[in-house]
């Protein structure tokens, strides 16, 4: 409490001699990642919130204000209880928006500092109209904290690797190639590109420069003056910088993107995703840039006939890790030993380290027990590591970054007799995740026409959840993906073959119980008529739901009979692959019901 508090006063400290009534930080570096590295922690640094989402908002006088989604109401409010930083729960009715909230604390002829190079183009235009329609200037150049975090970490420094072709599929000189048509479509005769997974998916390359997320921190430019990676040199050893040559790619630093845009010919027409641009990266293009999304998001969403097949490998060893992880873990409660959520963290780590091409996991592991399981991107440490007990809820969040694949699956199992409240919970979410998992729609659907399917049976009884049904997974890449998603709020991306989604419905009772049920999903297609072509969900992960947790009386005949079927598909899958011990304690888990 007392740090944030001086770092702040020191952040005002700034702010009055630059002239600024309010400063936004973003959680946000100059590639608009998502997850991003520690030397851009900087709204974590000033607020105390560790949260991957959110916005600190610092006036001159009074409180900060952090804006921040639903998957870390709980979160945030425990991190910021007893600092001067309110929340603000974004998305709910009641909230203002931060454009609204500083059009009404700011006289009209007051300015806000932000740091152009960590908003995205849209971000930062819409910020700058609602508030000059207030009398209120952006000041885009405002950074203050190369003056105020004296011991900031240095900029990322991991090696970089190729991605060998027999897990990308594709080369990167054909995805190069690629790119520029796609660029060339939009009448543009370069491409720059921000986002670190699309520069790692473009190249065939990846790092450990973000945790959890296998990128490199890096730009690359696509055009007449060649193809180039910026990026810090002492990054590539010999042999990566031999196959970066040998894909026409030649490297400059990190450093040296801005001097090079500037340089540019005047003539030059060079496409930027608004998206995943900064917007201090568009000022630098001027008139030379033209705004269309990546030409290179899809063809990376919709993966490839190889990274399909990795992908389905992948699943089953990580199906193995966990049926090796929940044996354990039900094993040592049953002797009576003390287990805790960072253990249950700590066994799934070590079981999947233990399988062919692991590199890491794909995010922190939420293990949430009881009421912890509430808080929706809940990650336990050493003071809020809760004893598991033979009783309750233990929801577990997991995945793996595996060469030839990434999991992300969610199970809600049940650590004693279920109550009846907790089966009908449970029950009601699985209905919401099996209707959108045997959906079958036309081409040209978007998630947010699909998202009600998911949620319809929460509904029927007054029940809801606050985030998104579905997000776009990488191969071997970001957890979080876009252009799709499956959510309320309109994403027009189109679901497309060769799409790897999440299924993920959810029920949160505060301080009770939190129930969630993911599975990665394949799009693919399903039939063809006169109305068209129609696709449908091929559901990848194996692993078991916990068959005690369904309340079978209120299932339809197809509901237990896809549950059913689901289970006899994991066993088929995995028990090859498993010992005696554990094919018998997988049977004894995808027994019908």
């Amino acid at each position: 409490m007392n740090e944030t508090a001086t770092r702040l006063a020191a952040l005002r400290a700034e702010m009055k001699r630059a002239g600024i009534q309010a400063a936004i930080i973003p959680q946000a570096d100059p590639h608009m990642s998502e997850y991003i590295a520690s030397h851009w922690q900087a709204r974590r640094w000033l607020s105390g919130f560790s949260g991957s989402a959110g916005t600190l908002v610092v006036p001159a006088e009074g409180h900060a204000r952090l804006w921040t989604d639903s998957r870390y109401f709980l979160q945030a409010a425990e991190q910021l209880e007893g600092t001067e930083t309110e929340l603000m729960k974004e998305g709910l009715p009641g909230t203002p928006s931060i454009e609204a909230w500083l059009a009404e604390e700011l006289p009209a002829g007051a300015a806000v500092g932000v740091d152009a190079m960590l908003m995205s183009v849209g971000a930062l235009r819409g910020l700058r109209t609602a508030l000059k329609a207030r009398g209120i200037r952006l000041d885009t150049m405002f950074d203050a904290l190369p003056a105020i975090w004296t011991d900031r970490p240095a900029l990322p420094k991991c090696a970089v690797f190729v991605h060998d072709e027999q897990y990308a599929g594709l080369s990167a000189a054909s995805k190069i190639a690629d790119a520029l048509d796609g660029a060339r479509a939009h009448g543009a005769d370069a491409l720059f590109v921000s986002a670190l997974d699309q520069v790692a998916w473009l190249l065939n390359i990846r790092s450990r420069d973000v945790r959890y997320n296998p990128v490199a921190t890096a730009y690359v430019y696509l055009g007449p003056e060649g193809n180039i990676l910026f990026i810090d040199a002492d990054k590539l050893d010999a042999d990566v910088q031999a196959y970066l040559k040998g894909q026409g790619v030649e490297t400059r630093p990190y450093t040296a993107v801005k001097t090079f845009i500037i340089g540019l010919s005047t003539q030059r027409r060079v496409l930027l995703d608004p998206a995943s641009t900064a917007y201090g990266v568009l000022e630098a293009f001027g008139e030379r840039a033209v705004e269309a999304m990546s030409p290179i998001a899809m063809p990376k969403a919709c993966k490839n006939e190889v990274q399909i097949a990795g992908i389905r490998e992948a699943m089953k060893r990580d199906g193995v890790a966990l049926v090796h992880s929940l044996m354990e873990l039900e094993s040592r409660m049953a002797a009576g030993e003390a287990v805790t959520e960072m253990d249950v963290a700590e066994i799934l780590r070590r079981k999947r380290a233990e399988q062919p091409l692991f590199f890491d996991e794909s995010f922190g592991t939420i293990a949430g027990y009881g009421p912890h399981g509430a808080i929706v991107h809940y990650e336990a440490d050493e003071k809020s590591n809760a004893t598991l007990r033979p009783e309750g809820l233990l929801l577990i969040d997991s995945g793996a970054q595996y060469l030839d694949g990434t999991t992300d699956i969610t199970r809600t199992i049940a650590l004693g007799t279920p109550t009846q409240q907790e089966r009908a919970d449970f029950t009601l979410v699985m209905k919401g995740h099996i209707a959108l998992a045997q959906a079958v729609f036309p081409e040209g659907t978007c998630g947010t026409q699909l998202d009600a399917l998911a949620r319809q049976y929460l509904w029927q009884h007054g029940l809801s959840y606050l985030h998104g049904t579905g997000h776009g997974v990488g191969h071997f890449l970001n957890v979080h993906e876009g252009p799709q998603s499956v959510r309320l709020n309109y994403v027009p991306a189109p679901l497309t073959p060769g799409m790897v989604t999440s299924n993920e419905p959810g029920l949160y009772r505060a301080g009770v119980h939190g129930i969630r049920c993911e599975n990665l999903v394949l799009t693919v297609p399903a039939l063809d008529t006169e109305f068209g072509r129609f696709y449908r969900f091929e559901t990848l992960t194996l692993f078991p739901f916990d068959t005690r947790l369904f309340a079978t009386e209120m299932m339809t005949e197809a509901e237990l009979a896809w549950v059913n079927a689901y289970n006899s598909r994991v066993y088929d899958a995995l028990a090859p692959m498993l010992g005696k011990q554990a094919r018998e304690w997988l049977e004894s888990k995808t027994q019908s019901i």
